[in-house]
């Protein structure tokens, strides 16, 4: 059934069921699109706006620097900033002077980082001037490989006027930290690093084998794991995206505040400038005053982003008042990285004006980064990740057997395609485990419907066992925030002290502004679930929490709820 691609009788008209994909390296793809597109604004961030030819040159200064500190074909660049220019100009110029990047959040533990740039040997790292005096102290003497330190400061590219940026350090609104050298370390300040002369020297990259990116897992599992991505994955991936939306080159304005360091917000960053897309770009997710600022001062046409920030753009009240023009002018909102339940994404659709423009897509770091989309323009299933992308083959199997499942059963998704990538960095044994056969096991479970539409159950870690019963702790997630009172909810298993091995369903809830958590509330939840679930798909146990914890890009973390629960 995977062979036959049965999806796409579903797609829309103008995407072909397979495509020719360029061999040319990131690097090249980029530069050429910077051009073509020089004179079009590539970003704005807070005051600063830029030319797509200014982020061109700006990218091959930084190139230029890193050769002249001995960069050489594949040599591993860490960016360890926020979403800001200097991101985006380091990550290019890696790109464009035949070097690999990896993405390392600033939210990481001195132990976590040390990790990742040990794992990966990265000789160059760029990081904000305070993790760079507070962080980076705890762990330099620990990592041999790291040769270059270029630390930078989020106000260097804000536009603000001088005193302005003065004033920010001074009360403490920019953090700043100290620049000073360290034994055995080359430390260039990044301003500094920008005064280099332009003179990149070419490097001979081949597309499918030569590494882009080393971009780490979560580590919801143990350490997280470097998957290589090659320029190929990425390249193809974006091609696969281009043809799927059908969009016109040069006219968007893009906002999205996934985090670069994330697979997601990288290939954005990718993708945006590939076609020529002015991209507005948000250092802190959690600012919806400013995202709103934003959609309305730069009158954007697209919106991406995790589930979780829609919600938290349309729980503030600030956007009540954002004008139906402006939401008229946004022709395409995207969301992914996690599930959205369907009743949310209709209460959303309402109030924006989003109805047939709002496409869900499935991904992962493994496959570079998108796998499955709903339709440009054809039916949009709410609640479906949408269609295999073209050439990419999706097979749903028996958890336990690994025999391949028909339509309408879920099981766990397999994914094959020029995007998806073939192993982790130096874990041979992770390898093993996750690519078998010439094919991805996502850990995803999954299920088709006839149409090739693809909804997404659960993970497989996250499927609970109760009384012999498979529960889907999406499903119960879907059918609970249809609830009026509930804005969000995580479903979790808890031992069973009756009988060993099975689970007993708990509910953490948080609730609509102006809500209560009182007995009504409850009753009236509990009583909701009764008429719409199985009865063994009911929760037991039912907690209530002003805020559910999220991982850095808006994912619930049901990690952290399970360990909350042991404790």
């Amino acid at each position: 059934m995977s062979q036959e691609r049965f999806w796409t009788k579903s797609y829309d008209s103008h995407v072909p069921k397979t495509l020719d994909y360029p061999k040319d390296d990131l690097g090249t793809i980029l530069s050429r699109s910077m051009k073509k597109f020089g004179d079009r604004v590539g970003f704005y961030f807070m005051d600063y706006e830029i030319l797509f030819k200014d982020v061109l040159k700006n990218s091959q200064i930084f190139a230029t620097f890193l050769q002249k500190h001995g960069l050489k074909k594949g040599d591993v660049v860490a960016i360890n900033i926020p979403n800001t220019p200097q991101y985006l100009f380091a990550l290019y110029g890696t790109l464009i002077a035949g070097g690999t990047s990896t993405g390392l959040s600033p939210l990481l533990s001195p132990v976590e980082m040390a990790y990742q740039l040990n794992d990966c040997k990265a000789k160059f790292v760029v990081t904000m001037d305070i993790l760079y005096e507070k962080v980076f102290s705890k762990f330099l003497d620990k990592v041999p490989s790291l040769k270059v330190i270029v630390p930078t400061n989020i106000s260097e590219y804000m536009g603000f006027s001088g005193f302005k940026v003065f004033m920010g350090k001074l009360i403490g609104k920019i953090p700043k930290g100290k620049m000073g050298p360290w034994p055995g370390k080359t430390v260039v300040p990044f301003l500094e690093a920008m005064e280099t002369p332009i003179d990149v020297k070419k490097v001979k990259i081949d597309a499918e084998k030569d590494l882009a990116l080393i971009q780490y897992t979560g580590g919801t599992t143990g350490r997280p794991k470097g998957t290589e991505i090659t320029h190929f994955n990425l390249a193809a991936n974006m091609h696969q995206f281009y043809a799927w939306l059908d969009r016109v080159d040069g006219t968007d304005i893009t906002l999205s505040a996934f985090p670069y360091f994330h697979i997601a917000g990288l290939f954005i960053a990718l993708y945006l400038t590939f076609i020529g897309s002015t991209h507005v770009i948000i250092a802190n997710p959690r600012d919806t005053d400013h995202i709103i600022k934003e959609i309305v001062d730069k009158k954007i046409t697209v919106f991406g982003n995790v589930p979780t920030l829609f919600l938290m753009v349309q729980r503030n009240p600030k956007s009540k008042d954002i004008p139906d023009e402006t939401l008229n002018n946004i022709t395409l909102w995207v969301s992914g990285a996690a599930p959205f339940p369907a009743e949310a994404v209709r209460d959303f659709e309402k109030e924006f004006h989003t109805e047939n423009k709002f496409v869900e897509v499935y991904g992962m770091t493994e496959s570079a980064v998108l796998a499955t989309v709903n339709p440009a323009k054809g039916e949009k299933k709410i609640g479906k990740v949408g269609l295999p992308l073209p050439d990419t083959d999706v097979k749903i199997v028996d958890v336990e057997t690994g025999e391949e499942l028909p339509i309408g059963q879920p099981g766990e998704i397999l994914l094959k395609g020029p995007q998806v990538t073939k192993r982790y960095y130096n874990k041979p044994e992770a390898t093993a485990k996750t690519y078998i056969e010439g094919w991805l096991h996502t850990g995803d479970v999954g299920v088709f419907d006839e149409d090739g539409y693809l909804t997404i159950v659960d993970r497989t870690k996250d499927m609970l066992s109760v009384s012999g019963f498979k529960v889907y702790s999406v499903h119960v997630e879907d059918v609970l925030t249809k609830h009026p009172d509930i804005q969000l909810c995580a479903i979790i298993g808890v031992p069973n002290p009756d009988r060993p091995g099975a689970e007993i369903v708990k509910a953490i809830i948080q609730l609509k502004e102006a809500i209560e958590p009182d007995d009504k509330t409850k009753a009236s939840i509990e009583k909701y679930a009764e008429e719409n679930l199985a009865k063994y798909e009911i929760p037991k146990i039912w907690q209530f929490s002003e805020e559910l914890p999220t991982t850095m890009i808006g994912k619930v973390l049901k990690r952290a709820l399970r360990e909350e629960e042991k404790k």
